[in-house]
């Protein structure tokens, strides 16, 4: 059984199908709201030497990853695609339970673990996508099973009218202080950018430490959401003070015109410094359309796919070269945790078996 699975009674979302802008539900399952989308699709020349169709089971949530497949299929009209989303723990089982008769082509996971688990579980194939070489070291599995995406960063998202500037938080650990008793949200247990936080902070600090920093969130009456999306509206709204997200969160919720800052933590001498974790596709084992999954890799990691997921989501590309959002700070500029990405997510079943341990909800 795949390790995520006893996780997956947790999870609040359903599967959730695109119906939109020549985007196509997959038949078994009932079609979904179309989107407005507040962008416009980039013009892409067209390219109809591939065709067929193309199913992508994505982790990703409709908004953030929608506008890359609209362009992906601009410039490849001949291709359907059929996108199903939801959380990454319910995709992946579906993925394993599908191994002797795949319907999937590609998996777009917000985070490395379950796109490694996947890899270990024989349910993703080699695949190099073109200009790969040319992204950040670190980012792609040796066995070329998966490939990294984009780059997010672990963020305080604060509400602007609700928290004095003296009164900041500099670090995740101060989420624990009794200050902050029952006005903390972040995202719980099922959900993969925090799942990969604690596998990062395991590494960094050993297990007591982190199992001690996951003991005072719930002892401190942090609120755990299904996802961010929840975590950043709350706290937009006020009916919050601070949310751990990942730092494009703090972007939307500010377009939306919400009163919010946020603070990159963990920036001082002797601090651990700011986790990053990263976003990765792979191509299923045995997928129907193999030309399809193959052409939607190589536009993901290539300056146009990059573009967009930095341009719209507010994300750190990592395709040397592509420039931020102009709101976005550089990485650059500040301090980033020391860990082995790669180790982490290699050591996942320990990391489940904390969050078990704990009772994170």
């Amino acid at each position: 059984m795949f390790p995520f699975a006893r996780f997956v009674f947790f999870c609040a979302l359903g599967m959730l199908l695109i119906n939109a802008c020549g985007i196509t539900p997959t038949a078994d399952l009932p079609p979904g709201d179309q989107l407005e989308m507040t962008t416009s699709t980039p013009m892409v020349s067209s390219d109809a030497s591939v065709a067929g169709k193309l199913v992508i089971y994505s982790g990703r949530s409709e908004p953030l990853i929608l506008p890359v497949v609209e362009a992906f299929q601009a410039k490849y009209p001949a291709v359907e695609v059929l996108l199903k989303t939801g959380s990454n723990s319910e995709l992946a089982n579906a993925l394993i339970e599908e191994q002797s008769n795949p319907q999937a082509d590609v998996f777009i996971s917000t985070e490395l673990f379950t796109i490694q688990a996947l890899a270990q579980q024989g349910a993703l194939q080699p695949y190099l996508p073109m200009g790969a070489d040319k992204l950040l070291a670190g980012f792609s599995a040796p066995d070329q099973t998966w490939v990294g995406l984009t780059r997010r960063a672990r963020v305080i998202l604060y509400n602007t009218q609700r928290v004095d500037p003296q009164d900041l938080p500099a670090s995740i650990f101060d989420l624990t202080d009794p200050k902050w008793k029952g006005q903390v949200a972040s995202a719980g247990s099922t959900n993969g950018s925090m799942q990969a936080q604690i596998a990062a902070m395991r590494q960094l600090l050993g297990e007591a430490a982190t199992e001690a920093w996951l003991r005072g969130l719930i002892e401190n009456k942090v609120t755990f959401f299904g996802g961010h999306t929840d975590v950043r509206k709350a706290v937009g709204a006020g009916e919050f003070k601070l949310g751990l997200v990942n730092h494009y969160y703090y972007h939307l919720q500010q377009a939306e015109g919400s009163p919010v800052g946020v603070i990159f933590p963990d920036q001082g001498e002797g601090q651990i410094g700011l986790i990053t974790n990263a976003t990765a596709a792979g191509i299923v084992r045995g997928a129907p359309n193999l030309a399809a999954a193959r052409a939607l890799l190589d536009f993901l990691v290539s300056r146009e796919g990059q573009k967009l997921f930095a341009e719209l989501n507010y994300e750190y590309p990592l395709l040397e070269g592509v420039e931020l959002h102009p709101a976005v700070q550089p990485l650059e500029d500040l301090r980033l945790a020391q860990f082995d990405m790669a180790q982490s997510i290699a050591n996942f079943q320990a990391t489940f078996d904390l969050i078990e341990k704990v009772g994170l909800p």
